[in-house]
């Protein structure tokens, strides 16, 4: 199978298998073009829009598309993103993350500063990848028909939770964030370190 029918048949397993994890949840699919220099990095990519619904009380917003970018053996990555609205601004970072991704080859554990907080009065401006908590191991294994894609959260931090990653690693500051029992989708919640 040719390259770009690979890519297309992943992306619509993907799509696929987002709309039966939250069956009952509105789902849209929307093209997210990154523009005429940047779209060679990540062709075709969509992002999922995911409702409130039986399933989880927030707006889920999930990549497809990136799994082609950096898969190894038919195995690769998408993300999610969760917010407590519907805003654009989710899908853009969405797309911010997989260009990055394209050229930094992002996986658990790793960051990205977004340069600004991810909403307005948020103390949060990086994201880091992590487990999809939020939604659990049926969401983040979504098989293809050579592989499969790995679907992983990017979760928005602080400057100093990533110092804090930085200086103690990964599995130090997912326990600080159980210990306070952080609300991940709270735009002001306050940082862990």
């Amino acid at each position: 199978m040719f390259k770009s029918q690979r890519r297309q048949q992943a992306i619509v397993n993907v799509e696929t298998h987002v709309r039966s994890f939250f069956a009952g949840h509105v789902v849209t699919a929307d093209d997210y073009d990154l523009g005429f220099s940047r779209r060679r990095a990540v062709p075709g990519l969509r992002i999922l829009t995911v409702s409130p619904g039986p399933r989880a009380d927030n707006w889920a917003y999930i990549t497809a598309g990136c799994w082609s970018t950096v898969e190894a053996d038919g195995h690769g990555l998408e993300f999610v993103l969760t917010g407590p609205v519907r805003d654009e601004r989710f899908a853009d970072l969405l797309a911010m993350t997989a260009y990055y991704h394209a050229s930094h080859h992002l996986d658990l554990g790793h960051s990205l500063p977004i340069g600004e907080p991810w909403l307005t009065g948020s103390h949060c401006d990086h994201l880091m990848v992590s487990l999809p908590y939020l939604h659990g191991p049926g969401l983040e294994q979504c098989p293809l028909p050579d592989g499969h894609a790995r679907i992983l959260w990017v979760l928005p931090v602080t400057a100093a939770e990533m110092a804090y990653r930085r200086e103690h690693g990964y599995e130090a500051l997912e326990q600080l964030f159980d210990e306070q029992a952080i609300i991940p989708t709270d735009p002001r919640r306050p940082s862990v370190a």
